[in-house]
């Protein structure tokens, strides 16, 4: 399975120069935690709402003078829509984020996919795998 048919394609964005304040409230009507900052149509960072907590409220900036520019983490890493399920749980294997945009072979946004959704989905491989060899230790 790759990482396209897995990943969410309703992923919000926003440019480069969008005010916290913004942000925060399309947070707030899409009842999300996580925007891809885009640049050119291009994902070039993730603000999510704990980097708007930490980053703005909690060192007292006004969010409608601050900007995804000066918060937004910069993307270490995208994942290739074609990358396979294992393929990308390796490539994601021991940092510390949590949300990977996925990419065209152009580099172009196609969707966002979470640890959480690869886990997920892992699980239910294994589920499926053991289903088998039931069923087939059943039969011998």
């Amino acid at each position: 399975m790759s990482i396209s048919t897995l990943c969410n394609k309703q992923v919000i964005c926003v440019e480069m120069g969008t005010s916290i304040d913004e942000v925060g409230k399309l947070m707030e009507e899409k009842n999300i935690g996580c925007v891809v900052v885009i640049d050119n149509e291009k994902p070039c960072g993730l603000v999510t709402d704990r980097d708007i907590l930490i980053r703005v409220i909690n060192q007292g900036l006004s969010p409608a003078e601050t900007y995804v520019d000066d918060i937004m983490s910069e993307l270490v890493m995208t994942l290739d829509e074609d990358m396979g399920l294992h393929e990308a749980l390796e490539k994601v294997k021991g940092m510390s984020v949590r949300r990977f945009p996925v990419t065209d072979k152009n580099g172009n946004l196609i969707g966002i996919v979470t640890l959480d959704d690869i886990i997920y989905l892992l699980g239910k491989e294994m589920s499926d795998v053991a289903s088998i060899i039931k069923s087939e230790s059943a039969t011998l």
